[in-house]
């Protein structure tokens, strides 16, 4: 009874407080601060302002859960304070009559925190209709203090649901069910974070339990400004979201920050296609996509016109000659993906590139020979990393132009387990890197003939510290701006020459009007990441697949290469090496991950004799690589659509992890995990019709049962369909319900065709 005495006397304290600054058309509400529509209800803490409820009315979920309490915010400074709502010595809010469902959130009188004059203002705002919470944080009187990040809103205490699942687009993203323990091993809880623009390739992040009820937390940023997104615990079995934001610091004194977007929690039923299917309705109408070099027809038709890539290392003999041998099998365009060409050793003499290291006219002379083959390369540039033991780095100065901490150091990243070399990110944010990197990318492209540059680390962005750069420290926009003013130098440069292709690493929205083509190497993941902890799934294909391009695999037949310029004693005994064939199916799922997803197929360490020694995994390769040539208006043009359940059985398979070096370090590990039998997807052409795409990478037949409705796939009420390679009898369907019963034979794939009726 005494605390509840306690509770009200505080209670009324705070509501008297906020009744006093109230400002003309608006009141406190003396229930407490609460945020309510139609849709949602979100209840805060009379204390601090912690978010205590987020109820969808709908389903009558409650996304926070009780027993789990963070705070709202949290904000650091660059000299390492770090201020939150428990340092101020008063919170108050109110309620603006004039919007209806809105509540402002103020926390005022940090003078404990050394910071007198802050003044930390929350609002969120609701629209009636929408399960969808708007958020917006004003940070006043820092006097000089200058922000590092901001962390807002904080959705902590997020309820466990069963079968609970995080998806993020990490890239082409990634989905988890281990997300609440992988979080929680350590009594303070860890955390997982993800910068934008950059590995996070769009702005927002899911979870969502297997009967439906989800939350999306993302931002309507339209001018790429740099921030994170981040799972966290806090060690007691609690989950949480939260946005951090990175402030721009200026050269005057930063009196205030507001962030000039919004961030959004959006209620939805479903799973991760459903939460990227909400986040596509807005991110279609964004200028990333009418500019997209997709869109606007800009992309070099060789590139779009690709039927495989080959992904080797090395001298021209054992990269083109092999390229050139499997065009010739597979009847399709072939092109090539160009790795350890360079002069210098991979991964510790960037960017010493040139001369080539088999000399300039041998490598020319090559390029022009596959050119009249049919072939078309593009080579291995990194676009960040400079080696910090070359002669060039000291030569050129060239850490003066390196990304900075805020205590101004560089940080050295060492990639290369051999040599252990560090290397040093440069700033895209000046011009002297940006004129280096486009005058290396001239001389390979017009010089030496390649069609184009693959611009490694491309898809990520890095916060610098160094005034003298030029550009805000910390957060802004001046990586993207310096990546757009570089690809449209190195375009410009060799315009005489050629229509130059970039491709870049990952994939990213923001990268959409720069990049021709982007590096999706997650349909393999399983050989370079912890196994049982996330899987791949086609985020970035659910929302923005029919205006990019996406290729890559890591999927290989041998050991990996190792470089003939790295120590000679870390070098394997017998190159490429062929893996043990009980690792086929491994092979098969990667390659049946990219064919269903859309991706341009790809094959890493292709040599000729994998024709012969590996007969089946090239045969259905193969295959996969003609079927796609047939179906290019789906799996090149089409939109994603809800991939199908097939009610196939999953197999446990071995799955070999190892990393893209070879050598004493490298002896392959491996695992066994299940996976489906059957990968499935569904698209809509250009022209309307549906295709349905089902593989198969098992070694035995298998059965398959899809059902599509209308309400779920756009199928008309009736029409027909039939496999569209010609086999079997077309069959007609109505009363707008798809049922396909069908046996696959041993790793087959097929393509299925629905064409509604002329007038639906």
């Amino acid at each position: 009874m005494r605390a509840l005495v306690a509770h009200f006397l505080v209670r009324t304290m705070w509501v008297a407080s906020a009744v006093i600054l109230a400002a003309p058309g608006a009141f406190a509400d003396p229930a407490g601060p609460v945020a309510e529509s139609d849709s949602l209800r979100l209840a805060f803490d009379v204390e601090k302002g912690s978010l205590l409820e987020l109820t969808a009315k709908a389903s009558a979920h409650d996304y926070i859960d009780e027993t789990h309490s963070f705070e709202l915010w949290r904000a650091v400074f660059m000299d390492g304070r770090e201020v939150g709502p428990a340092q101020a010595g008063r919170f108050t809010w109110v309620t603006p009559t004039s919007q209806p469902g809105a509540l402002r959130l103020v926390w005022e009188d940090f003078g404990q925190a050394g910071l007198p004059a802050l003044r930390v203002t929350a609002e969120v705002a609701l629209a009636s209709a929408e399960s969808e919470a708007r958020w917006q944080i004003h940070v006043e009187g820092l006097a000089g203090s200058s922000l590092r990040t901001v962390s807002f809103p904080r959705v902590g205490g997020i309820t466990p649901l069963d079968g609970e699942t995080a998806a993020v687009p990490i890239w082409m993203g990634e989905k988890t069910s281990r997300a609440r323990a992988l979080l929680n091993t350590t009594p303070e809880g860890g955390r997982r974070a993800w910068e934008y623009p950059g590995i996070l390739s769009m702005q927002w992040l899911s979870v969502y339990g297997a009967q439906g009820p989800g939350l999306r937390v993302s931002t309507n940023d339209l001018a790429a400004l740099r921030k994170q997104f981040m799972l966290f615990g806090d060690g007691k079995g609690g989950l949480g979201i939260e946005v951090v934001h990175v402030p721009q610091v200026g050269s005057g004194e930063q009196s205030e920050y507001a962030p000039s977007y919004e961030v959004l929690t959006s209620a939805f039923s479903g799973d991760w296609y459903s939460a990227a299917e909400g986040y596509r309705t807005w991110a279609l109408e964004q200028p990333w996509v009418s500019q997209s070099r997709v869109r606007l027809g800009l992309v070099p038709d060789w590139v779009r016109n690709t039927g495989l890539w080959v992904w080797n290392r090395g001298p021209s003999p054992g990269v083109l000659e092999p390229a050139a041998e499997l065009q010739r099998q597979a009847g399709v365009p072939v092109s090539v993906f160009w790795h350890w060409w360079h002069g210098c050793p991979y991964d510790v003499g960037f960017p010493e590139y040139l001369p080539p290291r088999e000399g300039e006219e041998a490598f020319r002379d090559a390029v022009g020979k596959a050119h009249d083959g049919g072939l078309h390369a593009i080579v291995y540039m990194n676009q960040r990393l400079w080696g910090m033991t070359t002669q060039s780095w000291k030569d050129k100065d060239a850490a003066r132009f390196a990304v900075k901490s805020p205590d101004g150091s560089i940080v050295p990243e060492v990639y290369n387990t051999f040599m252990k070399a560090p290397c040093a990110s440069m700033c895209m944010g000046t011009q002297f890197w940006r004129d280096t990197y486009a005058g290396l990318a001239e001389e390979a492209v017009c010089t030496l003939g390649v069609d184009g540059i693959y611009m490694d680390q491309a898809c990520s962005s890095l916060a610098c510290y160094d005034a003298s750069h030029g550009h805000p420290l910390g957060g802004g926009s001046y990586w993207m701006e310096g990546f757009r003013a570089l690809q449209a130098d190195i375009r410009e440069r060799c315009t005489q020459s050629k229509q130059v292709a970039l491709a870049g690493e990952g994939c990213g929205e923001s990268w959409l009007p720069y990049l021709d083509i982007m590096l999706s190497l997650q349909v393999s993941m399983e050989r370079y990441a912890a196994p049982g902890e996330w899987e791949p799934i086609p985020l970035f294909q659910a929302v923005y697949h029919d205006c990019s391009t996406l290729y890559g695999n890591y999927s290989s037949l041998t050991r990996p290469p190792y470089d003939e310029l790295w120590p000679p004693e870390f070098a394997p005994k017998t190159p490429l090496e062929l893996l043990d064939r009980k690792f086929a199916t491994q092979f098969r799922l990667e390659q049946a991950r990219a064919f269903v997803w859309g991706q341009q197929p790809s094959v890493a360490n292709f040599r000729p004799n994998h024709l012969v020694d590996r007969k089946e995994e090239m045969d259905f390769f193969l295959s996969l690589v003609k079927l796609r040539e047939r179906a290019q208006k789906y799996l090149r043009d089409g939109v994603f659509l809800r991939p199908p359940a097939t009610d196939a059985p999953d197999a446990e398979i071995p799955v070999s992890r190892l990393s893209i070096y070879a050598g004493q370090h490298d002896a392959v590990q491996e695992y066994r995990m299940i996976v489906p039998t059957v990968l499935s997807s569904a698209w809509r052409a250009p022209d309307g019709a549906v295709g349905i795409i089902v593989v198969s990478i098992a070694s035995e037949k298998v059965p398959v049962h899809i059902e599509l409705e209308r309400k779920d796939y756009p199928v008309g009420v009736s029409g027909a369909i039939a496999q569209i390679d010609g086999n079997g009898q077309a069959a007609a369907y109505d009363r707008g319900r798809i049922v396909l019963d069908t046996i696959l034979e041993p790793c087959e794939a097929r393509v299925y065709e629905v064409i509604p009726s002329s007038g639906q």
